[in-house]
């Protein structure tokens, strides 16, 4: 294709919040928020487009764009597969529903929030069509920017401290991977990812240069230990940005440990199997009992996306085709079924002002519609058979059974927890007694409310029961990317 429609994906939001920026609005910037829909929708248009027009059964590289930048050393250069072309979807899908959500979550300075929200928007596209590791890293950090500012601006009583947790946690994790990044210009001269898939990274560097970007990826995951910032931003986060925040900006981590530690780094990565595989298990099993003591909603969500994305970087180095698929269906289950989590927290966080559990209880009788939806999202966390839940850590246990039965039994334990937590979350919010008479003041779900979140329940029960789509998306590229990583151990295992 002539036309740059990746470029186009990536720039189009940012040029909306420009437009939003420099154009006077009514004094409320009601407007604003229509501008600001229709690019995000504009954009999701555009997306499903060049999904339909994806070549699946391609394990190359597709719509590749390439321009010279600073001074010919590095090039601007994007590109596609069938693994981030899902995850580009994912970020145009949410981006709207967050938008609409500012209907009553956001009260002050609105034009300012949709700004924040589209340049977000760009940056974390941005992340997934980056094929040279300068701009990948742009990207990444770029993100942490708005983010703050979400967290800083809107965010709740504690929203500094928060806000400052978030960045310095996750920019310090960053300044070893950019020194990674320069060593690895320094030893091959290139920072285009498909040359350096074909040369190869020296393998007396390789464990060191894993692990500073593993410092990073770890942080944002969040893996075990570095997860402390996670509960905290959520909680301080408006909806929207616990949405962004959980739906997208966890999945760029994942989808780093995919593409970079796996595609660059071949050898450190088996050495260090051993390593991810305990702090995964460690973050499932432990995480969910933590949540499991959580009396803030928020709080305990929050802590079951640490224990989801252990799963995830499980079967990411499990090196099977099976545990690379699961992981990706993982990240892009957990991108709905966490996002509407979240806001469904802030359903009846908008009307009762409080997130504690012990506040509800009953709430079905006053709030049918919204328990209907409630129970899919919480059904589908818990990865009932049925959702998109299942499907994901499905694969990952299977690809888990054949390279470890200890491994996979420990991490079994993570979905007893998690029906556990999530089961009792519904129960103490939906069904008992109304104990507090604020409760018997609340209203079922608003239209934008219920748009929002059947927009979210749709997708994740249809392609829990034909997930095809998806796995065909990212077969091909897995197949290749695992045959690239046995290609680099083998050569290794020869050459020594």
């Amino acid at each position: 294709m002539n036309f740059p429609i990746l470029t186009s994906l990536i720039l189009l939001p940012a040029i909306g919040s420009f437009f939003i920026f420099f154009v006077k609005f009514n004094k409320n910037y009601q407007s604003s928020k229509y501008v600001a829909l229709f690019i995000s929708l504009a954009n999701f248009v555009l997306a499903l487009y060049l999904w339909s027009i994806f070549d699946n059964s391609s394990s190359e590289f597709q719509f590749i764009e390439e321009k010279k930048w600073i001074q010919g050393y590095f090039n601007y250069k994007v590109g596609i597969d069938g693994i981030s072309i899902l995850f580009i979807i994912l970020t145009t899908f949410i981006t709207p529903l967050c938008i609409i959500s500012v209907n009553s979550t956001v009260t002050k300075r609105l034009k300012d929030f949709l700004i924040a929200i589209l340049l977000m928007e760009t940056l974390m596209i941005g992340v997934f069509c980056s094929l040279d590791l300068i701009l990948f890293y742009l990207f990444f950090e770029g993100g942490l920017i708005p983010m703050f500012l979400i967290i800083g601006i809107w965010g709740g009583e504690r929203r500094v401290y928060s806000a400052f947790k978030f960045f310095l946690y996750t920019l310090l994790g960053s300044v070893l991977m950019l020194v990674a990044i320069i060593t690895i210009y320094w030893m091959t001269g290139t920072t285009d990812v498909e040359k350096l898939y074909q040369i190869g990274i020296d393998y007396n560097y390789q464990k060191l240069l894993w692990l500073a970007f593993f410092s990073s990826f770890a942080v944002k995951t969040p893996m075990w230990p570095f997860h402390t910032w996670l509960p905290d931003a959520h909680v301080e986060a408006p909806t929207a940005g616990s949405v962004l925040l959980a739906a997208i900006l966890l999945k760029m981590a994942g989808y780093g440990f995919i593409r970079f530690s796996l595609g660059l780094f071949p050898l450190a990565s088996e050495y260090f199997i051993p390593l991810v595989f305990t702090l995964s298990l460690i973050a499932i099993v432990y995480t969910s009992l933590v949540a499991l003591m959580q009396e803030d909603m928020k709080k305990l969500i929050a802590y079951s996306s640490v224990a989801h994305m252990g799963f995830v970087t499980l079967g990411i180095f499990t090196l099977t085709q099976q545990g690379l698929v699961g992981s990706i269906f993982q990240m892009i289950s957990h991108g709905l079924i966490s996002a509407a989590l979240f806001l469904c927290v802030g359903v009846v966080y908008e009307r009762m002002h409080t997130r504690l559990i012990n506040k509800y209880g009953g709430v079905v009788s006053v709030m049918p519609k919204y328990a209907i939806v409630f129970m899919i999202f919480t059904l589908g966390a818990l990865g009932l058979p049925g959702t998109t839940g299942f499907v994901g850590e499905f694969l990952i246990l299977l690809a888990a059974f054949k390279k470890s039965f200890l491994v996979a039994i420990i991490a079994s334990l993570g979905v007893i927890f998690g029906a556990a937590y999530m089961l009792w979350l519904y129960r103490r919010i939906i069904f008992g007694e109304i104990k507090n008479a604020d409760v018997k003041k609340l209203f079922d779900l608003k239209k934008h409310e219920i748009v929002i979140l059947w927009s979210i329940a749709v997708p994740s029960i249809f392609f829990g029961f034909y997930p095809q789509p998806l796995i065909v998306t990212v077969d091909v590229s897995v197949i290749n990317l695992l045959e690239m990583y046995n290609n680099n151990l083998k050569t290794f295992l020869v050459n020594k």
